[in-house]
């Protein structure tokens, strides 16, 4: 350990900190790190706990799963993607301002939405706390009196998909996280949980070797 045989019984050591070798072999820290995707569901709060005993995120988790926290938040009547995770450092990097990752957002809203509109929701509009300006903004679906909206952003600002589709005159009836960065929600069941493939956690890896614009900024 750390350069010198111990050959007394007991002897600890943290693999965390130490240098451990066993027949001049290293033996690495064992990588606790976990990463979980999972479908959120309306009326659950984006939190590990709730004084009013609401349901929260992590009681949809696996019994046997370790101490996660929720990476962002999701309202607690919307649903879709949503990361937990004990990588602190990831999870900084993923929700920082720098880095722009989008979020893409399949939004219900009030009355019906046609393709000439589209420019001015491109254009964006003021919110008291600044601009709220999509990165994209994409018709899905009309009907009678709503009408289904891709919606992408590049920040994680408070209830901003909301206030924005507000501001337009088109209050969101619901409101659906399909992706974050690379990941997607795809298949997964309302409620239900998947670890992350090894073809994501290469994407988020890159994303904290990353110094500049990220990979992840790339949609579609």
């Amino acid at each position: 350990m750390n350069g010198v045989v111990r050959l007394e019984p007991g002897a600890q050591a943290d693999p965390a900190v130490d240098a451990i070798t066993f027949d001049g072999q290293p033996l690495g820290a064992r990588d606790t790190r976990t990463y979980l995707l999972l479908h959120k569901p309306r009326g659950y709060l984006t939190s590990l706990k709730d004084p009013d005993a609401r349901p929260v995120v992590v009681d949809l988790l696996p019994a046997d799963t370790p101490r996660l926290f929720p990476v962002g938040r999701l309202d607690y009547d919307a649903e879709g993607l949503l990361l937990l995770t004990n990588d602190g450092d990831l999870a900084n990097r993923l929700l920082h301002p720098r880095y722009e990752i989008p979020r893409v957002y399949e939004a219900e809203v009030e009355r019906r939405v046609g393709p000439s509109d589209l420019t001015r929701w491109r254009h964006g509009v003021t919110l008291p706390d600044g601009p709220a300006v999509p990165s994209a903004v994409r018709l899905l679906k009309q009907g009678a009196r709503t009408t289904w909206l891709e919606v992408t952003f590049s920040e994680g600002r408070y209830r901003e998909v909301k206030r924005y589709c507000a501001a337009l005159g088109h209050p969101v009836v619901r409101l659906r996280r399909v992706q974050f960065g690379p990941l997607r929600l795809g298949s997964l069941a309302v409620g239900r949980t998947r670890p992350l493939t090894a073809h994501e956690r290469e994407a988020l890896e890159n994303l904290r070797r990353s110094e500049g614009s990220p990979i992840l900024g790339r949609i579609r």
